[in-house]
């Protein structure tokens, strides 16, 4: 059986907020909210769990840290040991004040890498993968309420459809996949 997927479109993100609001009190469930930009505040309404994403920043800092710490190590003091500026050469304990710089940049860089790669992995946006955009026009000017009439079994099309038109929409599309 095929899945219909309804596809309400809004011109303002206020009206789309205030729709979405009106439609979760009425017991429909959102699939996805697509819009040319982050929509704050629409996460709690249509019931999206808080991510993950700082956890992983930590755990990358952590690593950051980590490989910074040991390559240091081994750079200045074992493999290649230099008496710099009268500085013992022979333990990162007795120089560990001096790598703090390059200690902070490397875990940075770490977080910052991490998170962006782990970001487009997770949403499927790195280059070369297929948009799962509903209609191009969200990539500028528009708003698009996504609405899986499987996951809304309680409600008739019509039903939907006249609970859709109380929200403030432009336009009204219906798709089966």
């Amino acid at each position: 059986m095929a899945d219909k997927v309804l596809y309400a479109m809004y011109d303002d993100d206020e009206v789309l907020k205030d729709g979405a609001k009106k439609l979760v009190t009425n017991g429909v469930k959102i699939n996805e909210v697509f819009s040319p930009f982050p929509i704050h505040g629409i996460d709690p309404i249509i019931g999206v769990k808080n991510t993950r994403l700082g956890i992983m920043a930590f755990i990358y800092g952590l690593t950051g840290t980590t490989l910074a710490t040991l390559g240091m190590r081994y750079f200045m003091i074992v493999d290649w040991p230099m008496n710099i500026g009268g500085k013992p050469n022979f333990s990162y304990v007795e120089n560990m004040l001096s790598f703090i710089p390059i200690t902070f940049e490397f875990t940075v860089l770490c977080a910052a890498h991490g998170m962006a790669i782990t970001y487009l992995l997770r949403n499927k946006t790195l280059p070369g993968m297929p948009a799962q955009n509903p209609d191009p026009r969200t990539t500028d000017d528009k708003f698009v309420i996504e609405i899986r009439m499987s996951e809304n079994d309680q409600f008739s099309a019509s039903e939907m459809e006249n609970m859709l038109k109380d929200t403030g929409l432009i336009e009204l599309d219906q798709k089966d996949i």
